[in-house]
């Protein structure tokens, strides 16, 4: 296989993890018969101090371009009084590449049980994946501002899904299930939310599409008990966009450390964003 892949290191700690995960990648092309070029690239705070933005048109290009795109981490207090913060360059990435799934699979190891603040019974056999949608919900609404009133500071986000931004991802999970236990959870906040009771709806429509796969709905506060309480009950999770990195950095403590979490992000065609679910240790 020829795959042409884009390498962006970012802040902090990605360059050192890039550095290493390229090696690993060099040793499975070497053994495996796979061709691998790789094209360098900035975004985050790095293209902030080197172009003045924090996701250059150059880099967009290079990576759609590009097989599948390696990303370290973006962030820290260097960029922390900037108007366009690091974090920026990453939520307009993976909009412009249409990557609206985020995969993060949950799975404790045997040997890193005990790295873990659970009791070992309640980690045994913790084996789930988490469908997070990826470009759509509270990070990208709008509007989004921040004013001054007579009253004082004020500050606004926009929660807003459409119909189709929730199919597809539950979509995705429901395939993902239908390849291993057949179970998939949708959590959202429909008892208070709009944009939760539809999606609650869509899920459920879609849910009838897949016989083979038994789609179940439950409110982000009770999954987040349940993820500690109970992680084996699950399967496949699929969810909003805040409620998953939100989730999934508790799931965390499943396996003991923030750094035993990767991620695809991942769209319509081939093209994949592949990085950690850490941020930069900028500590």
């Amino acid at each position: 296989m020829n795959a042409q892949i884009i390498i962006l290191p970012g802040d902090g700690i990605g360059p050192e993890v890039v550095a290493v995960a390229r090696r690993v990648l060099n040793q499975v092309a070497d053994g495996w018969g796979h061709d691998f070029s790789f094209e360098q690239g900035v975004i985050g705070g790095a293209a902030i101090d080197e172009c003045g933005a924090p996701l250059p048109d150059e880099t967009l290009q290079a990576c759609r371009q590009a097989d599948a795109v390696l990303l370290g981490a973006v962030g820290g207090p260097a960029w922390d009084d900037v108007s366009q913060r690091p974090e920026h360059g990453l939520l307009a990435l993976r909009q412009g590449l249409a990557v609206f799934a985020n995969l993060r699979p949950v799975r404790v190891y045997p040997a890193l049980v005990r790295r873990s603040a659970l009791r070992p019974e309640v980690l045994e056999g913790v084996d789930f994946m988490v469908v997070r949608e990826l470009t759509s919900g509270l990070y990208f609404g709008r509007p989004k501002c921040r004013d001054l009133t007579p009253r004082g500071r004020r500050a606004v986000d926009t929660l807003s899904y459409d119909e189709h931004e929730i199919s597809r991802v539950v979509e995705l999970a429901c395939e993902l299930a239908s390849e291993r236990r057949g179970q998939v959870v949708s959590i959202d906040k429909a008892n208070v939310l709009a944009t939760g009771q539809l999606w609650r709806e869509v899920a459920s429509e879609v849910g009838e599409r897949y016989p083979n796969v038994e789609l179940s709905h439950q409110l982000v506060d009770a999954a987040a008990m349940r993820l500690i309480s109970q992680p084996r009950a699950f399967d496949v999770i699929v969810t909003s966009n805040m409620f998953g990195d939100i989730l999934t950095d508790e799931a965390a403590a499943l396996c003991g450390s923030l750094g035993m979490l990767p991620s695809a992000s991942l769209g319509s065609g081939r093209l994949g964003l592949y990085e950690p679910v850490h941020g930069s240790a900028p500590d």
